[in-house]
């Protein structure tokens, strides 16, 4: 993937698990919540992936 579609996935797994989280929170919910956590933590890994793909021109 390159860097543009590297941020898209990042961004979208940031929302999806802060809902998940959010919801397991609300519902008491831990693997819910644990699950949004994860997601969230996936989603900052590919920001960094492509971020760091932009600093080399995307040839990682």
């Amino acid at each position: 993937m390159g860097e543009f579609t590297d941020k898209v996935s990042a961004a979208a797994n940031k929302v999806v698990g802060s809902v998940k989280e959010a919801i397991g929170d609300h519902q008491n919910d831990d693997k819910l919540k644990a699950e949004g956590e994860a997601q969230q933590l996936k989603g900052t890994g590919q920001d960094v992936k492509g971020s760091v793909k932009g600093a080399f021109g995307d040839k990682l």
